[in-house]
């Protein structure tokens, strides 16, 4: 794939996963097209040697996998998250007040929240019902044909917005503007009668709906050198794992080739179906059940093998450089970025970030180091919780990004080739070292 198209793609697929649940369903797609078989953890397995697999939990959760030739002595993993931070929409949305017809949302993880302001606003997510024959369905909606938003203060009602920012209570000032009232006289919900023109059903029975801008990504800069999008944290994370699996499917001698992609991880991951639930381990033994493997056999693979936890990083903003390390300023275009923390809230250390090391050397691909400032804490990823959970060697790194968590953000076009060049390879290398 050459490079302005594997940019193309990134676009498209941005474009069309608003939700956890889109691109998970988007990813099935390309998997199928491309031989991969799929798998559900309600059935019996058989799986079989150099054979491609995917499996989904929740819908929103997606682990992919090659088998080897023979017996499975170590397992290259690529991993990242699915979900993004917005605001989902309550069970009981709808508010009508002061003559205006509003919804009613929650905060999910931690979004920029003026980013979400004054922004013309679609709802996604999955929605299930009983249909006309009496049976349950769930499907997939993306809710765009009426723009919602989230209206600011004037600032002739707020002097001091320009000087102290807006001061947004999330209960009581970010309900979504829908319409007027008088315009929405109907006797059930705005929602109910906006998904009947989408859906013919009996009853609505429930609903996970999120808000997601409606501007599309687009490259901006001069030379087209940046990617604006929502949701770059993390899908472009995923699209490079995907891409290096999609690209690299031949199978190992003895080695399983493996990307994972997690939902809940802005909101810490305990759940069924993020980093700290059973699936990834569930997985792995089916794995070497079908090679008719033993739990020693889990244990020994697990402690040879390695996981590259792939999220964005912190690039140098240009106007606020006093808020990176003097000596670890990650910067926009200038390579992929390899991240450390004492407080262990990053999985990198010495012997973990080998692999990536030696293989970006190999070819001549450019590595970046970030570490917080002492007085200001970092975030953390799933490597940390990947870690704990299963004991295998973890690093993190990730392409530098501005804006994070906002509903615009951005990122270099070039960091983004880059690693989409190292996990490729990475996949590919005939065996991974490590210190002996």
């Amino acid at each position: 794939m050459s490079q302005s198209s594997i940019i193309q793609n990134l676009i498209a697929f941005l474009n069309a996963s608003p939700t956890a649940w889109h691109a998970v369903a988007n990813m099935q797609h390309q998997l199928k097209l491309a031989g991969f078989r799929e798998l559900s953890e309600q059935e019996y397995w058989n799986i079989q040697p150099e054979t491609p697999y995917f499996i989904t939990r929740n819908g929103s959760s997606l682990c992919a996998f090659v088998t080897p030739r023979h017996f499975p002595q170590r397992l290259r993993l690529l991993a990242s998250h699915t979900d993004s931070p917005s605001f989902k929409l309550k069970p009981r949305p709808e508010i009508r007040k002061h003559h205006a017809l509003l919804l009613g949302v929650e905060v999910y993880g931690s979004p920029l929240l003026t980013s979400w302001l004054n922004r013309d606003l679609g709802l996604a997510g999955r929605v299930i019902y009983l249909d006309r024959e009496g049976s349950i369905r769930e499907t997939l909606v993306r809710l765009d044909r009426f723009p919602l938003t989230i209206p600011q203060l004037a600032i002739h009602l707020d002097r001091e917005a320009n000087e102290k920012g807006p001061l947004l209570n999330k209960q009581e000032h970010l309900h979504v503007l829908v319409g007027l009232e008088q315009v929405c006289p109907s006797p059930i919900s705005f929602l109910e009668s906006l998904l009947r023109e989408e859906i013919d059903f009996e009853e609505l029975i429930a609903h996970d709906l999120f808000l997601f801008p409606l501007e599309e990504a687009r490259l901006i800069g001069y030379a087209n050198a940046f990617l604006a999008a929502y949701r770059i944290d993390s899908l472009a994370s995923v699209h490079a794992a995907l891409i290096a699996l999609l690209q690299q499917p031949d199978p190992l001698h003895d080695e399983v080739k493996m990307v994972l992609f997690w939902d809940n991880e802005e909101v810490g991951s305990h759940t069924a179906q993020g980093a700290e639930s059973p699936f990834f381990m569930q997985t792995l033994e089916r794995i070497l059940h079908g090679f008719s493997g033993t739990r020693e056999d889990l244990f020994c693979l697990l402690n040879r093998s390695t996981c590259l936890s792939i999220d964005l990083a912190h690039a140098l903003h240009p106007s606020y450089a006093d808020k990176h390390d003097a000596l670890h300023q990650p910067f926009l275009g200038q390579g992929i970025v390899v991240k450390h923390n004492a407080q262990q809230r990053y999985a990198t250390h010495a012997r973990s970030a080998l692999p990536l090391q030696l293989m970006a050397k190999l070819r001549k691909i450019p590595l970046q180091h970030f570490v917080s400032r002492n007085d200001i804490p970092c975030g953390t990823t799933i490597g940390p919780i990947q870690a704990s959970v299963t004991g295998m060697s973890t690093v993190d790194l990730g392409c530098g990004q501005l804006s994070m968590h906002s509903c615009r953000e951005l990122m270099s076009c070039q960091d983004h080739l880059d690693m989409c060049e190292l996990l490729e390879n990475l996949l590919n290398v005939s065996e991974w070292p490590q210190v002996i």
